[in-house]
């Protein structure tokens, strides 16, 4: 072989190689240092679901339109959440569930048999396309399991041994409480059973030794049903004992390969609940995008100069869910053509876990529009899914106009190119923002790379551009 052809080859060689190593630095780093806990709290390190670094990555050839499809399942049972204070018959079970991995179907009293005399499931929404996973530690010694990470939820949950009916694959072994000397299962007659009803919306069931079960259940038939559980859950050096959550059994669904969920809403058995009493009732993130930068999860103190807040909104529709109002949007420094009482004729949600913001249908038509016409020399695309505003190339490729998103209190989020399109494959971007006449909600497109804190205590949330990358 000549020499030049073999110099040119290792120089292609190496010139692929190290964008591979650089990441492969970037991750170590991140795992290595991916939870402690100092004087001002708890902090974790967020991954995107498909970013190269998350320990349990969604596939990257997944198409959007399946994370389309979910989200549609998660925003239908937010809806259904808060219309089942008018409609109680929202609750009532279903007498379907997923098959077996097997192909063989299984009904309820499959799961009562092995749990329970009783363990009603009912849908809920989808949780493995649009959430983002960090990692949590459990048991004693401590072990550390890959979870999703949902403000929409409260009860904590992760797959347990022996998996007495079924679990998902996931990123890692399964826990066994066996392993634990901290673990113990919660008797039926503890508060924290009692408050099952509220933090699942599905009422607790008892086994025949009195052990509390749990059912978590979400909007494709996802769930997860198990013992309600207590052990020391951990971050790096820092522990807490007599932490509460769901040892699952039978967990199906779209779960990525995750070993279970992290629930941050407002509910006495979520995590981020069990700790406020230590660390203070605050919690920030920031979510990355799928580069290989990674976010973070903080449960504690905060600084609170750098933010600009609204008020939580005070709703009875559900209690444990974030409200925020929306006030007013621009584009390319305009107001859009709406009256004020648009942006509030429907409830608002903060969430983590959706992904393309929904907006009543008045204020999204305006915001289309105007978005069209400031990209009037871009080429447009054929509707994508329940995206109808997309043009041909990339975010990143099109002169985007800016657009702002103000909420009660003045805060603003000036949404960058990235936080207004959505990339929906390698010829196509869409708008990320789509029409609702039920619950408008504030999804996880439009809050990546700005650090975003809960202050539960001051009943406020905050805004911070440039928290991640």
């Amino acid at each position: 072989m000549e020499v030049l052809p073999l110099l040119l080859a290792c120089s292609l060689l190496f010139t692929i190689a190290t964008p591979i190593r650089d990441i492969a630095d970037a991750c170590t780093s991140q795992i290595n240092g991916f939870a402690h806990l100092n004087s001002s709290g708890v902090h974790l390190t967020l991954h995107h679901p498909q970013s190269p670094c998350s320990p349990a990555p969604l596939p990257f050839n997944l198409p959007f339109s399946a994370v389309v499809t979910h989200d549609e399942a998660r925003v239908a049972h937010l809806a259904s959440r808060l219309a089942s204070n008018d409609d109680a018959s929202s609750r009532r079970p279903t007498s379907s569930l997923p098959l077996l991995h097997g192909g063989h179907r299984k009904n309820k009293a499959s799961v009562a048999a092995s749990l329970a005399s009783s363990v009603p499931l009912t849908p809920g929404a989808s949780v493995g396309v649009g959430n983002y996973v960090t990692r949590l530690g459990l048991g004693t010694p401590a072990t550390s399991y890959v979870m999703v990470v949902d403000t929409g939820s409260s009860l904590t949950w992760l797959q347990c041994s022996p998996c007495s009916v079924s679990c998902h694959r996931q990123a890692g072994p399964v826990f066994d409480p066996r392993a634990s000397g901290t673990y113990a299962a919660v008797q039926c007659g503890s508060s924290e059973c009692g408050e099952l009803q509220t933090a699942t919306l599905n009422p607790s069931a008892c086994s025949r030794s009195n052990v509390c079960i749990y059912q978590a259940s979400y909007g494709d038939s996802s769930y997860s049903v198990g013992y309600l559980s207590k052990d020391t859950v951990s971050f790096g050096s820092g522990y807490f004992p007599d932490f509460y959550y769901g040892c699952g059994q039978d967990n199906e669904g779209l779960f990525g390969r995750s070993a279970g969920l992290i629930g941050l809403a407002k509910n006495k058995l979520s995590l981020f609940y069990q700790l406020a009493p230590s660390l203070g009732y605050a919690f920030s993130y920031c979510l990355p995008t799928s580069s290989a930068a990674a976010g973070y999860l903080s449960i504690g103190s905060y600084n609170p100069g750098q933010y600009s807040y609204t008020p939580m909104a005070s709703s009875d529709l559900d209690a444990s869910l974030y409200f925020i109002s929306l006030s007013g949007m621009s584009v390319a420094g305009s107001p859009l053509a709406v009256s004020p009482s648009e942006y509030g004729s429907l409830p608002t949600i903060i969430d983590s876990g959706t992904v393309i913001t929904r907006l009543p249908a008045n204020v999204y038509t305006a915001l289309s529009r105007a978005v069209a016409a400031a990209m009037a020399g871009a080429p447009r695309a054929p509707t994508y899914s329940i995206l109808d505003t997309c043009f041909q190339g990339t975010a990143a490729g099109l002169r985007v106009p800016a657009v702002d998103m103000t909420f009660a209190g003045g805060a603003t989020l000036r949404l960058a190119p990235r936080n207004v399109l959505v990339d929906v494959d390698d010829s196509t971007t869409c708008l990320a923002f789509a029409p609702t006449g039920g619950t408008a909600i504030i999804g996880n497109t439009q809050q990546q790379t700005f650090s975003v804190v809960y202050d539960v205590a001051q009943s406020r949330i905050g805004f911070a551009a440039g928290g991640c990358s």
